[in-house]
């Protein structure tokens, strides 16, 4: 009796900010019908073979009746996401004999990420610029899904090719048809200007104010501005970034790496742009340093290189603002849990506002303050010593 084939196709899980290299290894053999899939994989992508079996019958090709054994190496690394249906579709199709590799396609070493729909869509995935950069380092080409091939570009040094449904990679492995090959563009150096940003110049007056943030960006400086409501503090805090150099290109793709891996995404609009992030003060301490149950990135990562802009920072929890004092101190928050941790980078600068006390209008000629000192102190000391 011959041994069973043993279909293997590349991947890359993510932990943090690395991405891991996973071999999806996949045996189909006679006994009862079963769909075992095994290799620390979460919820999600337990889920996935209800997913694939409906893409590969909608696509043409049938789903074996026999055992299958999908096997993501190494075990002890968590996967999560839907980024491993494609190669768990096509690996059932290699090894039930349904699919014949070319020799080009073995030789090139190809890493697929995408999760499929019910009729055999590749659907995007997150986390692709991450997994393009650590690609490029191996040299391994990638087919992404086309919604993620301009996400994969800026990091990948090797050709990029971009599918939109199952059927069309299938083809390309058994070199019929060839999928389109997306080249890298960019070129080393500082990013091109990216969209319109808001301009200092568009802010009549407020010559101290103007000078404190010229300050603040030529030094890297934080910055507290205290204020009477509608003064323009939030207007000035939104125009430091475009007082501050280009990204380089390195510096743009280490921000672009970070929103990937974020619960929103990565959005190609804000690809070059410093970032500016501006959480409401209801925020815990998650959202904003980093964590959850599966290590995100928080808000101070995900303004690394830019600004962080706390409005009404005196609203803020206390214990959230003491979270941010080791991070401005070392560049770096380390996030910790039982099941996973991750370094993320956190060097942002932090342009904080408030009012001078609880009514806003201390000081404010225009305004008629009732506060009593004593208000206003105690106003002021929800922020501490430290931090201040």
């Amino acid at each position: 009796m011959s041994p069973p084939l043993i279909a293997t196709l590349l991947c890359r899980a993510q932990v943090g900010l690395d991405a891991p290299l996973v071999q999806v290894e996949v045996t189909v053999t006679s006994g009862l019908p079963a769909f075992q899939l095994v290799g620390l994989p979460a919820a999600v992508v337990r889920e996935s073979r209800e997913r694939v079996r409906s893409a590969l019958l909608s696509s043409g090709f049938e789903f074996p009746s026999g055992r299958i054994i999908v096997n993501l190496a190494p075990a002890e690394i968590p996967k999560e996401g839907g980024r491993f249906e494609l190669p768990i579709a096509l690996g059932i199709l290699i090894a039930s004999g349904q699919l014949r590799q070319t020799a080009a396609w073995l030789s090139a070493g190809y890493e697929l990420y995408g999760e499929l729909g019910l009729g055999g869509e590749v659907k995007p995935v997150r986390g692709i610029v991450l997994a393009a950069a650590h690609a490029s380092r191996d040299g391994h080409e990638l087919i992404v899904p086309a919604a993620n091939a301009d996400e994969a570009l800026i990091a990948a040094t090797a050709p990029v090719r971009a599918a939109s449904r199952l059927k069309e990679v299938c083809l390309h492995i058994a070199g019929e048809t060839q999928l389109p090959i997306r080249m890298p563009v960019m070129a080393e150096g500082a990013c091109e200007s990216p969209g319109v940003q808001p301009d200092m110049a568009d802010v009549r007056g407020q010559l101290q104010a103007k000078r404190a943030l010229l300050i603040a960006a030529a030094g890297s400086h934080s910055l507290l501005m205290i204020g009477p409501p509608g003064c323009g503090k939030s207007m000035l805090a939104q125009r430091l970034p475009g007082l501050l150099p280009r990204l380089t290109e390195s510096e743009a793709l280490d921000c672009a790496s970070i929103a990937s891996v974020s619960s929103a995404g990565f959005s190609m609009s804000a690809f070059g742009r410093r970032p500016f992030r501006s959480p409401h003060h209801t925020a815990s301490a998650v959202a904003l340093v980093g964590g959850g149950a599966h290590a995100r990135p928080g808000e101070i990562s995900l303004a690394h290189r830019g600004v962080l802009f706390l409005d009404e920072l005196p609203e803020f929890d206390r214990r959230v603002l003491e979270a941010l004092r080791e991070p401005l101190e070392s560049g770096v928050v380390r996030v910790s849990r039982a099941a996973a941790h991750a370094d993320y980078p956190a060097e942002f600068q932090l342009i904080a506002a408030m009012n001078p006390c609880p009514c806003g209008h201390l000081g404010d000629p225009a305004g008629s303050c009732r506060c009593t000192p004593t208000q206003a102190q105690r106003y002021r000391e929800r922020i501490s010593g430290p931090l201040l």
